[in-house]
């Protein structure tokens, strides 16, 4: 317990840190803010075959889903690389408990920043692209459960392939397996039209059903004529993204230990 609250210290300090510097919050917020607009005016409100919502409606949820998948497995990799060549992990193996510290605290600026964007993306998306806010407590809690386990769910691997890239600039490569991952998560497009070999595929993955839990708290059940066994399945959205998180906290700490051990 200890040093999971040194964790969220050092994550809250971390990103304190970030947002003093006007030019990264910028960045970063232009980054998710403008390329959601851009995609919004490029798919149009062309409507989506049986359902009651827009194109761009539909594919809201999906760009929240994978700004936060992207964060925790392409962005942070980069950073854990950076880290490790200049010394952080290191520094921070030689105390007690610092992997997990470091973990912690890493997982926890991620969190903040996608928090952040989400807030963003959605004040955008609800006058611009016709998403209705989340309409009873319910779907508010489906929203705060989603983001917080998808988050948790991918910080882990992120962690992992930081530990195993070269430096931070091999880091691009890991997007090209990302956007073709986003092709067939059914992500942006219903998965429905997909292949059945694909879907299954897309399943084993974080990416579909932090998607899946983001449409059940965003898009009206219309929707559901579009996902697979017409059925919103949160449970084992719930049960898949925490066999993620739960894996990730188990493997990341004695990797990065190992990884420094060498």
């Amino acid at each position: 317990m200890n040093a999971t609250m040194l964790g969220l210290r050092r994550g809250w300090i971390e990103q304190l840190n970030q947002w003093s510097d006007r030019k990264e919050l910028f960045n970063a917020v232009a980054g998710s803010v403008v390329t959601y607009g851009l995609l919004i005016l490029w798919i149009g409100d062309t409507p989506v075959e049986g359902t009651t919502v827009t194109t761009g409606t539909f594919m809201t949820p999906g760009f929240i889903a994978f700004a936060i998948f992207t964060t925790g497995l392409t962005a942070l990799p980069m950073l854990i690389a950076a880290d490790r060549g200049e010394g952080t992990l290191l520094r921070a193996r030689t105390l007690p408990r610092g992997i997990r510290v470091y973990l912690v605290g890493r997982a926890t600026t991620v969190l903040l920043t996608i928090l952040v964007n989400v807030a963003l993306v959605l004040a955008f998306a609800i006058p611009l692209a016709g998403v209705p806010a989340p309409a009873t407590p319910a779907r508010w809690f489906t929203l705060a459960w989603v983001v917080v386990l998808g988050t948790l769910a991918v910080v882990p691997v992120g962690a992992v392939i930081g530990s195993l890239l070269p430096g931070p600039k091999a880091g691009a490569m890991l997007a090209l397996p990302a956007m073709l991952l986003m092709v067939v998560s059914g992500v942006m497009l219903p998965l429905e039209t997909l292949p059945d070999l694909v879907r299954r595929i897309a399943e084993v993955f974080p990416l579909y059903w932090q998607a899946l839990g983001l449409r059940a708290a965003l898009l009206p059940d219309s929707v559901l004529a579009t996902e697979v066994a017409h059925a919103w399945r949160l449970g084992q959205a719930a049960t898949v993204l925490g066999a993620w998180a739960v894996g990730g906290m188990v493997l990341a700490p004695w990797l990065l230990r190992r990884v420094r051990g060498r």
